[in-house]
């Protein structure tokens, strides 16, 4: 028996997944029979790969060399997550079948019969012959099938004309675009009722097309799962573009025991949801193999207590799914280069902002220290803003910083000093806390000569109103209001 086998290099966290290789059939993923040359039968298994967005390779192509559409959206978060490589080799991706066609010969209409090289119960897959038709790109959109085949066994003059077969299913514009199995159309479905269209069916098709051949049953348990977990109805879109390998991943050995592991964490049964939607690549780890280690490592290397673990969890759930020792030993060697930072120091911050762990040094954390550097603060001074306000991290310097810090100098006369006794000033809205409230005691002739106290920025509206400014929440609110039009207006010079 002829075996082919295929290889996928796995990304994982702190443990090594070995190569598979062609066995016999067990309940794998994507694990399929098929009819090799000669009519031997031969099997090849497929693994699903991680696809979470952002840790999978930026330069990884579809099956049909074309790059893959980014997600940032989704934020960009989202982190920089990398890809792994998908399967290349197009002869393990050939239709099944030929399509047939209709064509006229002196009025009368024929049509070709359907030729196969594999049999009928296949997954819209065969194993293959090179003489796969070519794909059509147009610009730089997906490729499309050429739905219209050359009659060549046919002796047909000029005035023969070929007809196309149209699909009659109301996924016509799928047709076109991928190798669309009518068996599928149950589950394409239930999916359009999460709002997902036919460009979404095409994504998940490109990232992994074993996906949409799963039971619509199947999919609807595992989807009603999640939802009952606390996944909300809206975010099931954007978890299957980002994870579309989750349909495949059992109520049972999969999906339980990995919510189990979170609520283990001290994760309230209220955010087991919104971790799921934020990182649901974390169902293709091992709960023992992978997530499990990854807590040691923060907990017994790092120095997090473990009381707090679920909580850093909860701020950032990409931490299960990157390389961890990776990520703090790097960023630990350089907060403690450039600003001095002591280990407990580096740890607070992690605490505080574990999206630390995540954030580009080059293009993160590097530009906003020297931006403070340049605002006259010393490096001890940097540490103690950043210790207490680590998220300084996370504001754009264009339209965040620099206009607070402009503000701060020349509106509110404040030394930059000022900044290490009410880090907090930072996180603050310019439009929507800072401007307003100034404005308001501006005009109600109750702001303070000389620099204008920071401290009346952080209470509560309630708070400022009573202690600050002596009025009523609702006379500030509408003051705030008017204000905010006013410099909208004034943005998009409008009278």
């Amino acid at each position: 028996m002829a075996v082919s086998s295929s290889l996928y290099s796995l990304n994982t966290i702190l443990h090594f997944h070995s190569p598979i290789l062609s066995q016999p059939r067990t309940g794998l993923v994507g694990s399929d029979n098929r009819l090799g040359r000669g009519g031997e039968k031969s099997r090849v298994v497929v693994l699903s790969t991680h696809s979470n967005a952002y840790i999978l390779k930026p330069n990884r192509k579809s099956r049909y060399g074309d790059p893959y559409e980014s997600q940032e959206e989704e934020d960009k978060e989202d982190e920089e997550e990398e890809y792994d490589g998908l399967l290349e080799d197009d002869w393990l991706l050939n239709d099944g079948f030929a399509e047939p066609v209709e064509f006229e010969v002196d009025g009368k209409t024929f049509e070709s019969k359907r030729k196969s090289n594999a049999k009928e119960g296949s997954h819209g897959h065969t194993s293959t012959n090179t003489g796969r038709s070519t794909q059509e790109k147009r610009g730089n959109s997906y490729p499309v099938k050429n739905k219209k085949k050359e009659a060549d066994s046919l002796d047909i003059e000029d005035k023969r004309k070929l007809v196309a077969r149209k699909p009659t299913s109301k996924y016509e514009g799928l047709y076109e675009q991928i190798d669309l199995d009518n068996r599928w159309i149950p589950l394409l479905d239930y999916l359009s009722t999460f709002g997902l269209k036919e460009t979404d069916f095409k994504h998940m098709y490109q990232r992994h097309m074993p996906a949409l051949q799963i039971n619509v049953y199947s999919a609807r348990e595992r989807l009603e799962y999640l939802l009952s977990t606390g996944v909300r109805h809206k975010d099931i879109r954007k978890i299957l573009l980002r994870q579309p390998q989750i349909l495949e991943y059992t109520v049972e050995n999969n999906l339980k025991s990995h919510v189990a592991f979170l609520t283990g964490l001290g994760i309230p049964s209220s955010k087991i949801g919104q971790i799921i939607a934020t990182a649901p690549s974390l169902f293709s780890y091992s709960v023992e193999n992978s997530l499990k280690p990854t807590i040691r490592y923060l907990v017994e290397e790092i120095g997090i207590d473990e009381k707090s673990v679920g909580k850093v969890v909860q701020l950032s759930p990409q931490i299960l799914v990157q390389r961890i020792d990776i990520a703090w030993n790097v960023r630990h060697i350089f907060l403690s280069k450039e600003l001095g930072a002591s280990r407990d120091s580096v740890v607070k911050m992690v605490m505080k902002h574990p999206q630390l762990l995540h954030y580009s040094i080059d293009n993160g954390l590097l530009p906003r220290i020297n931006f403070l550097r340049n605002i006259g603060m010393s490096n001890s001074d940097i540490l103690k803003v950043l210790t207490s306000l680590t998220q300084v991290f996370s504001l754009s310097l264009e339209d965040n910083l620099k206009p607070k810090y402009m503000y701060l100098i020349n509106e509110l006369r404040n030394e930059v000093q000022s900044l290490t006794k009410y880090p907090m000033y930072l996180s603050l809205s310019l439009n929507k806390r800072i401007r307003p409230r100034h404005r308001f005691l501006v005009s109600l002739k109750k702001a303070p000569k000389g620099p204008f106290p920071l401290s009346s920025l952080v209470p509560t509206d309630e708070c400022f109103c009573q202690s600050w400014a002596g009025t009523s929440v609702d006379k500030y609110l509408a003051f705030r209001q008017q204000l905010l039009l006013k410099e909208f207006a004034n943005k998009y010079d409008r009278p």
